[in-house]
């Protein structure tokens, strides 16, 4: 397809966005309307409900719609109150009894209390339990059930202890919708059938094209996270999906989009570009596990033997790797985790590139440098094998390079999501990735603990029956904790003992990057990594 092509296709879906609102929404002023392109949307996993949401842009637009009972400050880490004035929590971690607002009301004119609050989570726990892989229920594990005190308080039981539950209640994925919302299948709320508490008023989805949103008249309970407390400032959003980068960008330095909000983080070409015209770029590493390998440790595979293990991790170059991939500023991984995530330890001298001993410690397991450039023992290349979804990335093939610096042969397969899902709970790989996005380390138990995990085999894969139990003993330690010191022993010495064992291999930091156009001001992240729009202003 020739640009002029594409440029024209992204053109008329912008305009179809922007004509695509209700004849009973109140006129917008066009210079208060924020104007978004975001990369291609979500078709196999769409969704605007939010316990079932999936899709990181649009969770980006229900932040601004529905709202959670706490909230997170995006530089402490600490949860906040929101819908809930404050809050108490039984010892043992299972009982958490919130005292709500008054005054709240949904965009319906329902009013929020105790009973609208019950109605969701057991409207949740129902979806969960006839969709057990719905995304919101790792955020609801252990939830049984709700015993309303009075109007405007509620007790919330675990069934099992949480200590990360009281995070969960801040996050978009456990937001309260009106009981009217649960009124309607999972289906309709999926295609946009949602009524929250926000600033903003869902007024328009079409998949693949875009969503409109409209300021709520008289809104007036925002979170302390945002400095503008009553009624949003602009009179509309409206957000576009055009997966073509060209396009994107292309609208953006024409004027014709306000913020420019693509999947991956801008190349050093985009970002000089972009300040060209005057552009400001908005940078943070979504919350949770940074992008890296796991490996498959099983017996026969190469990775069983550690010493291969820490050979591999010494011998990546992660600095290079962020400047390279991306940009010069790009931030180095340090930890399994990103910096964004509460209870982040830096292990960034652990991962420290060291080629030298990369090949002291293969020479010492038996694998000799042969004429080729790969090592080989008893015949046997020194070959590992990479799951990759779709389509080999330049920073696929830049690891590749490096690996073959010391002797390490990494095959790239690359599957569809489908081959890679089944080729993950086969466990046939040697390395390969998983992750989630969430501003609590719990997240690593939805990902590595093969109790929790979405991919038990994975899991189950990257550890020996010890260090397994080593593990699975300080996850456990972190779902009793009581307090933020005890997380974050726990937690720590998760991330000490993932890297001392050489368990996991952290490539880069999942930066998420914006560009705001110089019209824009006060754009602000959340901690979960998405944004108060609320708080935006726009200059005409």
């Amino acid at each position: 397809m020739s640009l002029p092509r594409i440029y024209s296709a992204g053109l008329l879906a912008l305009s179809l966005l922007l004509s695509a609102c209700s004849p009973s929404e109140p006129a917008a002023n066009a210079s208060r309307v924020l104007k978004i392109a975001f990369a291609g949307d979500n078709t196999q996993l769409v969704s605007l409900d939010p316990f079932q949401v999936y899709w990181i842009e649009h969770r980006v637009v229900l932040r601004n719609v529905v709202e959670s009972l706490t909230d997170q400050d995006p530089a402490s880490g600490k949860i906040i109150p929101w819908l809930a004035q404050r809050w108490s929590i039984s010892d043992d971690a299972r009982e958490y009894t919130f005292y709500l607002r008054s005054g709240v009301t949904f965009s319906n004119g329902q009013v929020f209390d105790a009973q609208a609050v019950k109605t969701a989570f057991d409207s949740n726990k129902a979806l969960a339990a006839e969709l057990p892989s719905v995304f919101g229920a790792t955020y609801l594990a252990g939830y049984d059930h709700a015993e309303i005190i009075d109007a405007q308080t509620i007790k919330l039981v675990l069934a099992k202890p949480n200590a990360g539950f009281l995070q969960a209640t801040s996050t978009t994925n456990l937001a309260i919708l009106a009981p009217e919302s649960y009124g309607k299948t999972a289906k309709e709320r999926s295609l946009g059938a949602i009524i929250g508490t926000g600033p903003f008023v869902l007024a328009n989805y079409t998949p693949e094209t875009g969503v409109r949103l409209v300021k709520r008249q008289g809104y007036a309970w925002a979170s302390a996270n945002l400095k503008n407390q009553g009624e949003a400032l602009v009179d509309a959003i409206e957000a576009s999906y055009i997966p073509e980068e060209s396009v994107r960008n292309g609208l953006f330095v024409q004027g014709k989009v306000d913020i420019v909000w693509p999947r991956i983080p801008f190349s050093e070409v985009d970002i000089a570009l972009f300040k060209q015209h005057d552009a400001t770029i908005q940078s943070r590493s979504l919350p949770g596990p940074a992008w890296g390998l796991y490996p498959n440790t099983t017996d026969g595979r190469i990775l069983a033997d550690p010493q291969v293990r820490h050979a591999l991790q010494k011998a990546i170059d992660r600095k290079t790797y962020a400047s390279t991939s991306y940009s010069p500023e790009f931030p180095v991984v340090q930890s399994v985790l990103d910096v964004t995530t509460p209870f982040f330890r830096s292990q960034g001298a652990k991962l420290a590139f060291d080629p030298q001993e990369a090949g002291r410690l293969l020479d010492q397991a038996g694998w000799q440098l042969g004429a080729d450039g790969y090592r080989s023992k008893a015949g046997k290349r020194l070959s590992l094998e990479d799951n990759v979804v779709l389509r080999e990335t330049p920073g696929d093939v830049l690891l590749q390079d490096q690996l073959r610096q010391v002797g390490i042969e990494l095959k790239l397969k690359v599957r569809t999501y489908g081959d890679w899902s089944a080729a993950n709970a086969a466990g046939q790989y040697d390395l390969t990735s998983t992750y989630m996005t969430r501003a609590d380390p719990i997240v690593l138990q939805n990902i590595i603990d093969p109790r929790t995990a979405n991919t038990p085999t994975v899991a189950r894969n990257i550890y020996s029956p010890e260090t397994l139990s080593q593990a699975q003993t300080l996850f456990d330690a972190g779902l009793t904790a009581t307090n933020d010191a005890q997380r974050a022993d726990a937690y720590g010495q998760v991330q000490d003992l993932l890297i001392d064992q050489a368990l996991a291999f952290p490539i880069y930091e999942r930066l998420w990057q914006a560009a705001t156009s110089s019209r824009v001001s006060n754009f602000r992240w959340s901690a979960e990594g998405f944004a108060f729009l609320s708080d935006i202003e726009l200059k005409p």
